[in-house]
């Protein structure tokens, strides 16, 4: 049994080993993709395979879509070679249940896989100069959409595509940055109708439509500043009648591909299962492990029309209500939880998530920073209940002990997540109450944290940091401090990291907890025992 469009003709096989089909014709659905696409996707790695793709194929599988999407990779063209083009674009999308069993089905909705090498820039632009292509969005990760460093200043990739200009007649570039690209794309449908389209980020990140648009509009401003595009085409993409950029709020949790997956599929005979890692680092299976609960809330604002994406779950409404939905979920229900239990299980030696909701003083940490600290600030967004969500994340999502994800991998980037995740609750005390110190568990969190950077586990032992943009700058803030220095002026080392609003948003001493997190941390650093020993004493 392989996953290819002769291998999953000899239906019988797959279905007897409790995998489902397409049941509609996906052949002549990638065909009319590739003819006349509508829907193109930036960023085509897990969770757009599994998820969005997933979305498409209910929608084929009713009839209410009749052609596939247009996937198109511009990080990691390994993915193209290695996963989209030996499989024929099809998924096997395993959805892992908290009582062990799985449901797999074989996702076909995808219809083509372009990289965005030169070469590829005339199918781009053929695909953008449709008339009826109705969308484009994007997975890309926030960090697809910086074009400025710390200094303000341009990365030399983006002032290289800035330079570069958009493409002229008969020129095939290869950009550098995905917003560059998409902007002279979007130049090259300017140029051919001004014909409409929405461009919307499905990224995991805060206010994304907007951060979208920011980027391809400065692109397009430096170009127009340049004398390479008319004001009339900056004038398109910031007419939302022509050119929107709904916001958007995502969740499913979608971890690397696990290797009891693979062994479950290949024990069940489907061969050729094994996981890749990309010259890029990137994680990824001709398989897609992730779990049941999914959330898709989109801005309804398409000015060329849409497919009826509320027909497979997603919430379609206003911006307002994203916004509120999004807030919901990043600073009380589910963000915070995860970056808490990442720091504290990298400390205590954890290495599956599900496993810390095993222990009652982590257990307890969670219930404090949602439900306790995060709920009487949070507004419900109306479509969706903050105390159903959270209930489902503590007691359903977080303890799926058949959800391969680690505190490893959620440790990443934190020092780009803290702002949101506990400053934006921080604020909201502020503002209620005057300061933020009625809060133990929040303070706790970022505690842990800082007690993770110093790379040394509760045993004493040293461990791998994730990556993070900011460690380098943190560790050397940090720098001296070790387990057990008692006499340390933990003050002087932390003041410079917990007074910088680029951080956590504001102030956290003028939010009234920063003298908290100081002495936190000072009975963390102990010595071996003190992270376990200090849970205890606040949660126990």
């Amino acid at each position: 049994m392989k996953l290819s469009r002769e291998g999953i003709k000899d239906r019988k096989a797959w279905e007897e080993a409790g995998v489902s089909l397409p049941s509609y014709n996906y052949e002549a659905a990638q065909d009319k993709a590739k003819a006349s696409p509508e829907w193109v996707h930036f960023g085509i790695g897990n969770i757009f395979r599994i998820f969005i793709g997933g979305i498409a194929d209910t929608l084929l599988a009713r009839g209410e879509m009749d052609r596939g999407i247009t996937c198109v990779e511009s990080f990691d063209f390994d993915v193209v070679d290695k996963i989209y083009d030996p499989y024929d674009n099809l998924v096997l999308g395993v959805t892992l249940r908290a009582d062990g069993s799985t449901d797999k089905r074989v996702i076909a909705s995808l219809a083509e896989a372009i990289k965005t090498d030169a070469a590829s820039y005339g199918r781009l632009k053929a695909i953008f100069t449709d008339p009826g292509l109705k969308m484009c969005s994007f997975t890309i990760t926030e960090k697809g959409y910086a074009l400025c460093g710390a200094d303000g200043k341009y990365f030399p990739f983006v002032q290289a595509d800035i330079d570069q200009g958009p493409a002229k007649d008969g020129e095939s570039p290869a950009y550098r940055s995905a917003m560059s690209l998409v902007a002279a794309l979007l130049y090259e449908r300017y140029k051919a109708g001004k014909y409409p389209i929405a461009v919307v980020s499905m990224d995991n990140c805060s206010h994304n439509g907007e951060k979208l648009m920011s980027s391809i509009v400065a692109v397009a401003r430096a170009w127009e500043e340049k004398g390479c595009v008319p004001a009339d085409f900056v004038s398109y993409l910031t007419d939302k009648a022509c050119v929107s950029f709904p916001w958007s709020m995502i969740d499913k949790i979608t971890p690397r591909p696990a290797e009891s997956v693979q062994k479950e599929l290949e024990k069940l005979g489907i061969e050729d299962m094994a996981p890749v890692i990309t010259s890029k680092k990137t994680y990824i299976a001709p398989f897609v492990n992730a779990e049941g609960p999914q959330y898709l809330v989109i801005e309804d604002e398409f000015p060329n029309g849409r497919p009826p994406l509320e027909n497979a779950g997603v919430y379609m409404t206003t911006r307002d209500t994203v916004n509120r939905v999004e807030r919901m979920k990043v600073t009380t229900c589910l963000n915070p939880l995860h970056t808490a239990l990442a720091v504290y299980g990298c400390l205590l030696g954890y290495t599956l998530i599900a496993d810390e909701m095993k222990d009652p003083l982590l257990k307890e940490l969670v219930c404090r920073i949602g439900p306790v600290e995060g709920m009487p600030v949070v507004t419900d967004p109306g479509i969706l209940s903050p105390q159903d969500f959270v209930d489902e994340v503590i007691n359903v999502r977080i303890p799926n002990p058949f959800m391969p994800d680690t505190p490893q991998r959620i440790a990443t980037d934190t020092s780009q997540k803290v702002g949101i995740r506990y400053g934006e609750t921080i604020k909201a005390y502020v503002a209620k109450d005057g300061d933020a110190g009625k809060l133990q568990a929040i303070p706790l969190a970022i505690a842990g944290w800082l007690r993770y950077l110093l790379g040394v586990d509760d045993k004493g032992q040293a461990f791998e940091r994730s990556a993070d943009p900011m460690l380098d700058e943190l560790t050397q803030a940090l720098k001296g401090l070790s387990l057990g220095d008692v006499d340390a002026d933990i003050h002087a080392k932390l003041a410079p990291i917990l007074s910088n609003a680029n951080i956590f948003g504001s102030d956290l001493y003028k939010a009234g907890i920063g003298e908290k997190i100081e002495a936190l941390f000072r009975e963390e650093i102990q010595g071996p025992g003190a992270v376990h020993a200090t849970l205890k004493k606040y949660l126990g």
